[in-house]
């Protein structure tokens, strides 16, 4: 019976489409925290904070209303839900709103409003103002030159599917969780790829990162900074390397003590010698423009771009940042603290230069705020005017209405998906 609880709490959350035996490691992180939604939703445990980080995340519209009767099952038994959310659905269901900033990183901070949605809906934060916003839909009158086709392709739940899609266009697939969305972005890649089209892959689980891997040593700019620095002192550009000469010698440059306990996760702490900074002290009396090694890889990436403007190699990567509405991240910050869509972001703003390629992207939207999905959009717009195909997985409706071409499929999730539903 208790079995029986169990597996109808999955159903009920949305994931009745997974296979008992899938390794938990193939799952979204949006799926790995419905999971556990399904699990508390069926004990009696009452008087407990739920905290939960995007539990929209890869969610279907559809499945959205699922989620809400779930958590609202865990507010009936007693118990208090707190979720750090972006999505539209979800904030109009909440008994209370905490809205944050007024920016991202640095420019924010502050609590904007506090109250019900009632009030929020009439409030002046960049929130409340973009709820309010009217959605755009493209409605201009897109004539299509190039196509690309498939026929009679099967992989996973796919059926023997055949379409054709548009190069040169924003297309979308779209559908509810485990309809097969991946799997035809995988056949269209590969079938691409056996074209030699240049084809760019941006999943959020093919970003190989590092606790070294930050976003100037991602986009290759930090040899350019360290080159500045020993040219300005007349010093080895080895000194401001943290992987190098100028590294701190107690946490080799990590800026942080790992500590293996074995059978918990690791406990991670600062150094107490360099403070976080990487580097030993005598680093700290080289200067440039006024500003140490330190000084610099403490600066934002818009902070930056303002303080290496006359630098065109260094200025070209910041500004890819900025462009991926990324702009508030730090320097010297840890890729391994970004979430799925920051790191698809930041791997993207490495390809902005490119001309008749395609790009496959999943689910760039994930934990963004609604008006950074508006600068990423701008941004699909001119990758596609500059002769480039882009194929987006998403649930965002913000993203679909300006879609120019949708592939939606279904009409459920695993076996009783991987249909074809609308094309076009």
């Amino acid at each position: 019976m208790y079995k029986r609880q169990r597996l109808d709490a999955l159903t009920t959350i949305g994931l009745g489409y997974l296979n008992l035996a899938r390794s938990t490691d193939t799952l979204s992180g949006g799926e790995a925290q419905r999971i556990r939604i399904a699990k508390h939703i069926t004990s009696s445990l009452n008087d407990v904070m739920y905290v939960l980080d995007e539990p929209s995340s890869g969610l279907h519209p559809k499945d959205i209303e699922r989620i809400y009767n779930c958590l609202n099952i865990l507010k009936k038994q007693g118990n208090t839900i707190i979720l750090v959310e972006h999505n539209p659905l979800l904030i109009e269901k909440a008994d209370y709103i905490i809205d944050v900033g007024p920016g991202p990183g640095e420019a924010g901070g502050q609590i904007q409003f506090a109250g019900t949605y009632d009030d929020f809906k009439h409030a002046d934060t960049i929130t409340s103002l973009a709820l309010r916003e009217k959605q755009i839909e493209k409605n201009d009158t897109h004539r299509f030159n190039n196509w690309f086709s498939i026929e009679n392709q099967s992989l996973n739940t796919l059926k023997n599917i055949s379409l054709k899609l548009p190069l040169n266009s924003l297309t979308v697939l779209c559908g509810v969780a485990g309809s097969g969305k991946t799997s035809l972005a995988q056949i269209i890649r590969l079938k691409l790829e056996k074209k030699n089209i240049d084809v760019i892959n941006i999943s959020q689980k093919n970003i190989g990162i590092s606790l070294r891997s930050t976003p100037m040593t991602y986009l290759d700019i930090f040899n350019d900074i360290r080159k500045l620095f020993a040219k300005a002192n007349k010093v080895s550009a080895a000194l401001f390397s943290y992987n190098s000469k100028g590294a701190c010698p107690h946490c080799k440059g990590k800026g942080v003590i790992v500590n293996d306990m074995y059978f918990m996760d690791d406990v991670v702490s600062e150094c107490e010698l360099c403070r976080g900074t990487r580097y030993a002290s005598e680093v700290l009396q080289y200067k440039y423009n006024k500003k140490t090694i330190v000084d610099v890889l403490s600066m934002t990436v818009s902070q930056a771009l303002s303080f290496f403007n006359e630098e065109p190699k260094i200025s070209v990567g910041l500004q890819a940042i900025c462009d991926v509405s990324l702009g508030y991240l730090k320097l010297n910050q840890s890729l391994k603290t970004l979430s799925g869509g920051e790191l698809q972001r930041i791997k993207l703003s490495s390809f902005l230069q490119k001309n008749g390629s395609v790009y496959i992207i999943d689910e760039p939207t994930n934990g963004l705020h609604l008006k950074d999905i508006d600068h990423l959009l701008t941004l699909f717009d001119k990758l596609v005017e500059r002769g480039n195909t882009i194929i987006i997985i998403e649930h965002s409706l913000k993203v679909i209405r300006r879609a120019d071409w949708l592939i939606e499929m279904g009409p459920e999730g695993g076996k009783m998906g991987g249909n074809i539903m609308f094309s076009g």
